[in-house]
């Protein structure tokens, strides 16, 4: 069976399943999405934010994309985020990266891989920053690990260098952000950074009128 096939047997198996143990089902999905989390994740195949966390639909809004970055520039990201943090009013907000990233590792290598290439540039400059800390590192696996990790903190940063994040921390004192890494060696999420609402940032970046 081709593979786009099985999908949709796959579907249709479980959505006969899922109405067998609890007919209710659809019905209330149809009319709830109150979901108390953002997951801004990386789009690799291993890393389901459902099935790591043991949620259910409706319980986190996800967007996801190479390497879990936040970009001022993505529009995509930043209407995610607007439509989240505005009318959702989620309380937190989960970047997440993972061990063995791929998009990681493309940064810390100098191959060009043609249109990624723009993206993974923004890894590059997380790597630059703190070069010394990273290579001082003995092996290759720790200094990737080492840059998944910081990664994860600068992309928790930049969102809360956003106008949405700053105007919402002064109107309503939420959400919180949180940096993860998933391990895929053991399925165990590691917390390694936290922006409680309203932490104090580099003046450069604060806003005064919003």
């Amino acid at each position: 069976m081709e593979a786009y096939k099985k999908l949709l047997k796959n579907n249709k198996e479980w959505a006969e399943a899922q109405v067998k143990e609890d007919p209710e089902y659809f019905q209330r999905l149809v009319n709830l999405q109150k979901p108390e989390t953002l997951w801004i994740g990386c789009s690799d195949s291993r890393v389901p934010a459902d099935r790591i966390t043991g949620t259910h639909p409706g319980e986190i809004f996800v967007h996801r994309n190479i390497a879990n970055l936040v970009i001022p520039t993505d529009l995509n990201l930043l209407s995610v985020l607007q439509f989240a943090v505005e009318i959702l009013k989620v309380r937190h907000i989960i970047v997440c990266g993972h061990h063995n990233c791929g998009g990681v590792g493309a940064a810390m290598a100098h191959h060009s891989y043609g249109l990624m290439d723009q993206w993974i540039w923004n890894i590059k400059n997380v790597y630059r920053m703190h070069r010394a800390e990273i290579d001082a590192l003995p092996t290759y696996e720790e200094r990737h690990h080492l840059l998944t990790q910081l990664n994860v903190k600068e992309q928790v940063m930049n969102l809360a260098k956003t106008s949405i994040i700053q105007n919402a921390w002064k109107h309503d004192e939420i959400p919180h952000l949180h940096g993860w890494v998933y391990d895929l060696r053991d399925g165990i999420i590691d917390p390694v950074f936290e922006m409680p609402a309203g932490t104090m940032l580099d003046p450069i970046y604060e806003m005064e009128n919003i």
